[in-house]
Formats: structure tokens, sequence, C-alpha cells
């Protein structure tokens, strides 16, 4: 299959080079320009890890914050974003011959948004997992391509629970997934949105989501009962 990564850091890595190894070829990727925290592009050591992976191996590379239409070359089978907040629209996606897929850490529809692990463990969740899904207009709530569960470790922070256990989870899958597709075997389980949940990012303001309204004993000004809820 002809790939194109969007992602970064050392997971979208791994996922490229898994699927270097089992025969597939990475025609182009896409990534933040910087590791966080860096300010200097002059400098190669400060550059995303997908970018520095691909330089040297001469694939092209894309700085994008939002990944379109022309940045996707000719002949690509697949997009797969990787641990990638770019967002990837309808005529994007279309540029790829079989499919758009991703990775989340969680398993949808529980935890969507764009910090499931660290909810996991604030929630206090024994269970967890990761799933590939198909890119669609809904943020993590495209059908399922495959999904795998695995016991939260006591203990367990968001770091240690991504770096030991989804981030292989998220590879492993991933590599399942574009084999499938290869092997005209397509997946797609429509997700449950009785089940669904979404969790705001920890680190910016709460996102206002008409469709987490629900009903409760708050009563409005028009004398209606409503609630929002936040989690």
């Amino acid at each position: 299959m002809n790939i194109y990564i969007s992602g970064r850091g050392a997971f979208a890595v791994q996922v490229a080079e898994a699927l270097q190894e089992d025969g597939h070829r990475i025609l182009g990727a896409a990534s933040p320009g910087l590791r966080k925290g860096h300010t200097d592009d002059s400098q190669p050591m400060s550059w995303d890890r997908l970018r520095s992976w691909s330089f040297p191996r001469s694939i092209p590379w894309t700085e994008a914050a939002e990944l379109r239409a022309n940045h996707i070359p000719d002949k690509v089978d697949i997009i797969v974003a990787a641990h990638s907040h770019a967002f990837i629209g309808r005529r994007t996606r279309a540029r790829a011959g079989m499919a758009a897929i991703g990775y989340h850490p969680s398993l949808l529809p529980l935890h969507r948004g764009r910090d499931a692990i660290r909810w996991t463990i604030r929630d206090g969740d024994k269970v967890t997992g990761g799933t590939v899904y198909h890119l669609t207009e809904r943020t993590d709530g495209g059908p399922i391509a495959a999904q795998e569960h695995i016991l939260v470790p006591p203990g367990s922070t968001p770091e240690s629970l991504w770096r030991e256990h989804l981030a292989p989870l998220g590879v492993h899958l991933l590599l399942r997934v574009v084999n499938d597709l290869a092997n005209d075997r397509r997946i797609e389980v429509e997700q449950d949105e009785e089940l669904a949940t979404w969790e705001p990012a920890m680190d910016t303001a709460p996102l206002f989501k008409p469709e987490l309204i629900a009903l409760s004993g708050t009563v409005s000004s028009n004398g209606s009962k409503w609630a929002l809820i936040d989690r």
C-alpha cells in the first residue's frame, strides 16, 4: 500500500517504520515543524521526530496544522493519522484511494477528545484500550475498523499507560487495518452514539458541545428543566 502519514512524535515514527517493515511505502508525511517548547527551526534537533525521520529518507514532508488535499500526492491508497491533531477534511480524505484511518487511545465511543488517556486515569477506569477508526467529519466518531481492550495496571500515569501499553497497541492495530485493506478486507462498525462520551482537553477552556445537553433537575428561566453536562 502507498501511505501518507500525518502525525507527530515517536508514535508517528514507530507507525511509519512498522508500515515500511511490512512492505508498505510512505509517499509523504505531515507534522508540526518543531517539537513542543522549541522555537528555532534552523536547528534539526528541534524538529518534530516525524520530520527528522523523513528528511534523510527523502520522504516529502509538510508542516500542516490543517492537512489539505494539495498536500496529498497522487497514488496514495491510505491516509494514516498517527497522533495527529491536524484536521483532515473531506476533500483531503478523498485523495486516498482506499481509506483514511486514525488511532484513538480509548475504547471508542468512550473518551472522545484529545485527552482521552488523562481522563481514563482521572476517572479511575480499570479497563481501556485502543481503536482504529475511519476518519469522518465527526471528531473521533467514524466507523470502527479495529479495537482491543487492555486492563489498566495499578499505579499507571497517563505517560506510562501511553508509552508502555496504548502506543504499542496503536502501532499493532494500525498495521492490522492497513494489511486488512491491502487484502480487500474492509471493516466498518458504526459507533453507538448512546454510549459516547466527550471530554474537553484539560489544558484548554471547555468546549460548548450541544449534544451533551441533558435533562436534569435544574430549572431554566422559562420553567423547563435542563443542565449542561461538563466532563
